[in-house]
Order: structure tokens, then sequence, then C-alpha cells
């Protein structure tokens, strides 16, 4: 990105996906790090620039996602445990069953659930050989120490929030947390701020870059400050592998009732920032189902204009909970369902009801925050590689009954990135946010209230038959 904030080059590589059981999700760490090395020299390339020619350097990275690695040798240890890995529901239930809820949730703003990080890290302890003594972070921490060469090992205040180890009141790691989950603190990176000097590149590590390192968040944190919502009541919704929707809530701290999270929104100049956040586990995900599972489209690109070729989805509704529900039920044990199904149902019909459940999951969420906070949102700002189908956007619009805004990039997470290393280098001011986000398209609401309400009350009825699938053995536990 240029200093008048318009992107340069872009560099891409996509990462492998696996599933070794049924519920767990893994990544090869070296992967990842081979990927930001390799999307980095594309970027520069595509940029006609030279190692040289970098300022500053932001990262933003999936969130929950644990890393382990050797803190000598910088090898991962074992696979990354990805934030959409349910193997420790079982753990999460138990202590939910002893009572640990609202405790969990007091200190951390988050809920018992194995999206976060604490249970995958004492699963870790439990089962992987060497990981007391192993550094451990989220996907942040493990690419600052490769870019670092091994120099520091440290994460945001983003980040550190969304590991049910940090508490989200004082801003430091949670003693008491750290008890409850049995994991040790020692293990953990040192918080700093989202923006500012928070390391720098080894040239020998990184391609001849040697640069500070001054922007750290989480993405859909850094997706926030992407698309400029620095104001108390903004929203947004990044529609990626998973949706989601964070609206910032300023210095104050909401408590949720309607199964939303409480998040740090960002760290800067020591002063945290907070966010109510609805994640949706499984948007972007179900076309890729279609695609890698059924076969039914060839690739992503195809499913805005098979969805568009059919008028409605002939009352299909496809309830993606592949890996259980996020917010606002967080229920781990639900199951996708396909309900509706007739003799003339048709493959641009799934299509178009995996694309409609992204919106109808939206608003559950959006409603639930509204709930919590007791303001209705006046429009939503729209990111992530579905964003850019026009469908998409007209139904969020027409279901939420608000303005639907699409800034010209929609790949504002790593925008977000870039201005908060852009600010954290001195490079740009607060004052220029504004300035650098940019409108593409709004889409305004173009369906009556009645029959967006009776739609999604359908969507509701489908997401109630996807649930109840917990296992025998756990139910004779409660």
């Amino acid at each position: 990105m240029g200093f008048d904030g318009e992107v340069r080059g872009k560099g891409y590589q996509e990462l492998t996906q696996h599933y070794p059981r049924p519920g767990w999700v893994e990544h090869d760490a070296n992967e990842i790090w081979a990927a930001v090395q390799a999307s980095a020299q594309r970027a520069l390339d595509a940029a006609a620039a030279r190692p040289g020619d970098v300022a500053a350097i932001g990262i933003t990275n999936q969130r929950e996602t644990l890393v382990l690695w050797d803190r000598k040798t910088l090898e991962p240890i074992a696979p990354a445990i990805v934030w959409q890995d349910r193997r420790t529901a079982d753990e999460c239930a138990r202590l939910r069953e002893a009572g640990q809820e609202q405790h969990v949730r007091d200190i951390t703003g988050l809920v018992l659930d194995p999206y976060f990080t604490a249970t995958k890290l004492a699963w870790a302890i439990k089962n992987v050989p060497g990981a007391v003594d192993a550094a451990a972070g989220t996907v942040d921490s493990w690419l600052i120490a490769r870019l670092s060469a091994g120099r520091d090992h440290v994460t945001d205040a983003s980040n550190a929030s969304r590991t049910l180890l940090f508490d989200i009141d004082v801003g430091a790691w949670s003693e008491n947390m750290a008890d409850l989950f049995e994991v040790s603190l020692r293990n953990l990176p040192r918080v700093v701020d989202s923006s500012g000097r928070i390391s720098a590149s080894d040239p020998g590590a990184f391609g001849g870059v040697g640069a500070p390192i001054t922007g750290v968040a989480g993405d859909q944190q850094a997706a926030l400050f992407g698309q400029a919502c620095t104001r108390e009541g903004m929203a947004k919704n990044t529609y990626g592998t998973g949706s989601f929707v964070l609206m910032q809530t300023g210095a104050h701290r909401v408590a949720s009732e309607s199964g939303m999270l409480t998040t740090v929104a960002w760290r800067r100049h020591g002063r945290l920032s907070y966010a109510l956040e609805g994640a949706i586990f499984v948007t972007g995900a179900a076309l890729q189902w279609l695609r890698d599972g059924l076969g039914i489209i060839q690739s992503a690109s195809e499913a805005g204009p098979l969805a568009a070729s059919v008028p409605d989805s002939g009352g299909v509704f496809l309830v993606p909970a592949f890996v259980g529900l996020g917010a606002p039920h967080w229920d781990p044990y639900a199951r996708g369902a396909i309900v509706g199904l007739t003799r003339g149902t048709n493959k641009a019909h799934l299509v178009r009801a995996a694309v409609e459940a992204m919106a109808f999951q939206t608003r559950d969420v959006v409603e639930a925050m509204e709930k919590d906070t007791g303001r209705p949102l006046d429009e939503l700002r729209v990111d992530g590689g579905a964003a850019v189908m026009d469908l998409l956007c007209q139904m969020q619009a027409d279901l939420l009954g608000i303005p639907v805004r699409r800034p010209r990039h929609t790949e504002t997470t790593a925008l977000g990135a870039a201005y908060l290393a852009g600010i954290g280098a001195g490079i740009w001011t607060d004052g220029d946010l504004a300035r650098l986000w940019k409108l593409d398209r709004e889409f305004e609401p173009d369906m009556s209230r009645d029959e967006a309400d009776t739609r999604q009350a359908r969507w509701r009825d489908a997401v109630d038959r996807s649930r109840g699938w917990e296992p025998a053995s756990q139910r004779a536990n409660r």
C-alpha cells in the first residue's frame, strides 16, 4: 500500500485445511509462514517494489488458532489447532456444568466454547509432548517470532482477548483463568498495543525486508478498523469462511445477555476500545463445501450468478452447522441441515440457500446486538470475499431493513492492518482514516418488513431442526 492509501500490490496463497478426525481442524504452521513469505514477495513484485521500500509491516490473522513452537529452533512442535476445531467440546461442557460459564464471561467477555484458545492449550499440554515448555500463541505471535528471528514473543490485546485467558477489564493475562484451565501464563506472549512500535522484521528471515512491525490485530478487529468503524454504534460484517459481525462500543464494555461476545477491539496508547461480536462459524465455507464436497459448483465465483439465476431458493433452507452453531446459539453439537427439499429442487436452489444463510445468520446476530445495546443499527458496512456478490448485499439490506455499504476495497482485514501500521509508524493520523475509506456501492432495502420477518421466522424453524444432536453420553451427564 502506498502512502496515499491506495493498494499497490497483492499476494495471496491458500492454506490447506487438515481434518484428521471428525470435529478436528488443523493447519501446518510452517505452511502458514511459507505462505506469508510467498505472498509478501508477490505483493512486492506486483507493486514493482524492493525490500528496502517497505516502511512498516502490519499483521492480521485468524485469532483463536493455537500454535506451539520450540523457542530455540522456531519449529512448530505440533499442528496448529484451528479456531474451528471442536475437540474440546466435552471439556467446555464439563466446565459449564460445573457452573463456570458466568465466571468466565465476567472476566473474559467470552463464552465457554471450544472456539477459543484456552481449552486447546489445555488439551495440548495433556496430549502433545513438549507442550509444557513450548512457546504458545495465536498466529500473530507465531509470525512475529518468525519475522523477528525469534527475538520477540508478543501479541496484541485484540488477539489476547480471544484466548479465554485475558482479563478484558484489567487488560492483562488472568491468573484466575490460567488456574481454571490448568495452563501456565509463562508460555504466553507479552501483550502490547495494536498500533505503534511492536517489533521489527529481520532481513535474513524475511526476504531482505528489515522494517518495523507497527500494526497487529486479530482479523475481525482489523476489519473493523479497516472499515473506519471507530465511532460507538458503528458495525461491520466480514463474509469469509465464517462471518463476523462487530459493533464498536468504544471505552464502554457491554455485557451481552443475548449470546454475543464482548471483546477488545484494539489497544492504542495503552487504552482499550471494546466491541460486541457475533461469530458465525460457517458462511463462505458452505460454498466451499458445495464446491469441494458435492461438486455442485466448480469455483466460488460461480455461486453469485448461479444463485441469481433463480428468483428464490424454492423453499429450501441450508443451515451450515458443520462445526456446530456460533452466536447467538453457541451449540457445539448442532449439525448441518437442508430443509424443504422437493423433487423440483436443483443446484441453483441449493447455492441460493447457502447464500441466503449468510444473510439470515447475520440478521440473527444484529438483532441480538441491538437488544444488548438498546440502540438500532442505522447501517452495516460489509467486506470479505462474499461481499462482492451484489445479490448477497441486497439480501442483507432487505432482511435488516437498513442500508448496506460496501467499500471499494473489500479486503478490509488487510487494509485495517495496514492502517494500524501506517498510523503506528506516523505515516497517517487518526484523522486520515475516514478519508482512506472509500464507498463502492450502497444497497437500500427493497422488501417489506412483514416479508423479511416471515422469511427470518422460517429460517429459525430450520435452525431448530439442526439442533439436538448432542451425543447420548453427554446427555447422560446432564
